[in-house]
């Protein structure tokens, strides 16, 4: 199969366009990806941009993203695949009730068990896609240890067994992409079929870029002191450490304010935006009041 990107440098100026500021490690992760033809696991906090780069990585190839959101308790009938029982119960039921029907049972197995009444998953859809698509299996941290094994086969051979049907092989090999929020130990197993990717939160430089490109009207000084003191609170020791997206909600939140040089109170006025525990804003009040060089204006 054709490669989708011909270096490290487009891949990185791709995601760009649409947004995405990835460094030399994401884009370069990528790029293997689509050479070696694997999935690619991405760790890291919550909010710091893993299933945003699938959703980009789909929206610069111009593919379908089909996207399993995983959660305790996800089985094989919502992951992979179930049989539409009551399309073939009526089937079964229709053919005993015509006279002229002579269909043993076997050749009803046939039937009934065939891809008319298959009902597809995000994992077999993904396979069986004529498109271009890139599957996007976000938070697999949530499921069982057990659960895991149903990922291994479309992970490692990029198949699916149907015991009615047989072995399905995909028609293409989809970009495939894991996210973690690392809350369990994930089984070598999986780790083993899939490049390995680490995303953190992003340096200040970075996230001053990020909040420049996502907030409307935003100024480059405030964008600054945004990036700033973000950086100051998550370097308190937090439940929850503010995340991108939360970042941009405060930096909205400021412009719709008028804001133009955060002041003190106006940063702790403001802290409920980017924190969501009481404990965590009393904390980052106390540090924003004693550090007040994080308001000067910087030149």
């Amino acid at each position: 199969m054709a490669s989708r990107f011909e270096s490290v440098p487009v891949v990185r100026e791709a995601l760009g366009k649409v947004d995405y500021l990835a460094d030399e490690g994401i884009a370069g992760v990528v790029y293997l990806a689509d050479r070696l033809g694997k999935p690619v696991l991405v760790e890291g906090p919550a909010g710091t941009g893993k299933t945003q780069l699938a959703k980009s990585v789909a929206e610069i190839l111009g593919a379908r993203l089909i996207r399993l959101q995983c959660y305790e308790g996800l089985d094989e009938a919502k992951a992979l695949y179930e049989w539409n029982y009551k399309k073939q119960l009526l089937r079964i039921q229709a053919e005993r009730n015509s006279k002229e029907s002579g269909q043993s049972w076997d050749e009803m197995s046939d039937d009934i068990f065939s891809n008319e009444f298959l009902m597809t998953r995000p994992l077999l859809e993904a396979i069986r896609a004529d498109d271009r698509v890139v599957l996007l299996i976000d938070e697999v941290d949530r499921l069982e240890v057990e659960t895991e094994a149903l990922l291994l086969e479309i992970l490692s051979d990029y198949q699916v067994s149907i015991p009615e049907l047989g072995t399905i092989t995909a028609k293409q090999i989809p970009l495939v992409f894991l996210t973690s929020n690392n809350t369990r130990e994930l089984s070598e197993a999986l780790k083993r079929r899939c490049l390995f990717l680490h995303i953190d939160y992003p340096d200040i430089e970075r996230e001053r870029q990020i909040v420049l490109n996502k907030v409307p009207d935003i100024s480059e000084h405030l964008a600054d002191q945004v990036a700033r003191i973000v950086r100051t609170i998550r370097n308190i020791e937090l439940k929850k450490a503010p995340s991108v997206s939360e970042t941009l909600d405060w930096a909205n939140t400021l412009v719709l304010l008028g804001v133009q040089n955060i002041t003190e109170a106006e940063a702790v006025d403001t802290l409920h935006i980017l924190l969501k525990y009481q404990t965590d804003i009393a904390k980052a009040a106390k540090e924003l009041t004693s550090t007040p060089s994080k308001f000067q204006k910087t030149s």
